[in-house]
């Protein structure tokens, strides 16, 4: 990989001389181009001066700046920026070691991976990127790149420094007409419920972070080329509707996510509350209310003679065999 920036790290009196290379691949992102439907011509965009309304070759392009009343527009040249008196230029200044989880998510921008740019950094880098995984902290720091000043936060990854650029607090618009207009109230048995619901996820599979639909797309290129029809199925789209019944769609979400993973289907009481962990077989009141009928009856039974007497001796033992085989098909 080539470098897209280098500077210098500064962690109080020591400077660590780093190159910055991009970590994501936007080329691998599915993207399209404007077409002229009617025969396929490319529609591109023109750089027209709004004067002369001629088009305006890359050399002429240059920077301009509007100061916020709409109208005048002050052109800048790379002098200009480069006379700006920003200590940030060349150098990411370290101001503070939090938490991670101090950081909002909302801020993170795009990643780069962090490289020593000389020998003699190799040892600044490896000193502050352990004490920082030792003191479990990330650095939060100010540096310019591409012309722009920016926050960005330095951490250790797998033995290496990577940093996050952060937008700016002030470019996180607030949540008006987000949250909904009345508080809802949530039963604790819904929260419950919704808590198995997350525990019958289970983890990522390989097929979980693979992108089917860049997949899909490139069959049905593949396809069109080749003047055939597109050889996959069609996936069957999620039904759509307001949730009537909550406590039931999250129980049957529970159910359907056991299925998913070949797990057998509870049938019991247990099962319709969604709320039994896997694994664990629990004895509901309905089962203890049928092995105490079983038993009166027995004992009802057992004043008709000897022969009751030995009816009744193995029905509470066959309706406890039961129960716990039906406590071990819980699981």
């Amino acid at each position: 990989m080539r470098p897209t920036a280098k500077f210098s790290i500064s962690f109080g009196l020591v400077t660590i001389p780093v190159a910055a290379y991009n970590a994501t691949d936007s080329s691998a992102s599915v993207s399209f181009v404007r077409i002229h439907t009617a025969d396929g011509g490319r529609v591109r965009n023109q750089p027209v001066c709004s004067l002369e309304g001629v088009e305006i070759p890359p050399d002429e392009i240059g920077r301009g700046y509007r100061p916020g009343d709409g109208e005048t527009v002050v052109p800048l040249s790379d002098d200009d920026l480069d006379a700006l008196p920003l200590p940030t230029a060349k150098t990411l200044t370290i101001l503070a070691f939090v938490a991670g989880g101090d950081i909002d998510p909302l801020q993170m921008g795009k990643g780069y991976y962090l490289g020593v740019d000389s020998p003699a950094a190799a040892k600044p880098y490896v000193l502050l990127r352990e004490a920082m995984e030792r003191h479990r902290r990330v650095g939060l720091g100010k540096i310019a790149l591409h012309g722009r000043e920016t926050l960005a936060v330095i951490r250790p990854l797998e033995g290496a420094l990577v940093m996050q650029v952060l937008l700016w607090p002030h470019q996180i618009r607030p949540m008006d007409g987000v949250l909904p207009e009345r508080q809802e109230k949530i039963a604790a048995k819904e929260v419950a419920a919704a808590e198995a619901l997350m525990d019958s996820y289970g983890g990522l599979s390989e097929d979980d972070v693979h992108d089917h639909y860049r997949e899909a797309l490139d069959e049905i290129v593949a396809a069109k080329l080749a003047h055939r029809e597109p050889a996959f199925e069609t996936g069957e789209e999620p039904p759509a509707g307001q949730v009537m019944d909550l406590m039931a769609a999250l129980q049957d979400s529970v159910r359907a996510a056991r299925r998913s993973r070949g797990e057998e289907e509870d049938s019991g009481p247990a099962a319709k509350k969604g709320t039994a962990k896997k694994g664990t077989a629990k004895k509901t009141p309905a089962k203890k209310a049928t092995a105490k009928a079983a038993a009166e009856k027995s004992t009802t039974r057992a004043t008709a003679g000897a022969a009751g007497k030995k009816t009744a001796a193995k029905k509470p033992q066959a309706a406890k065999k039961t129960g716990a085989g039906r406590g071990r098909r819980a699981g």
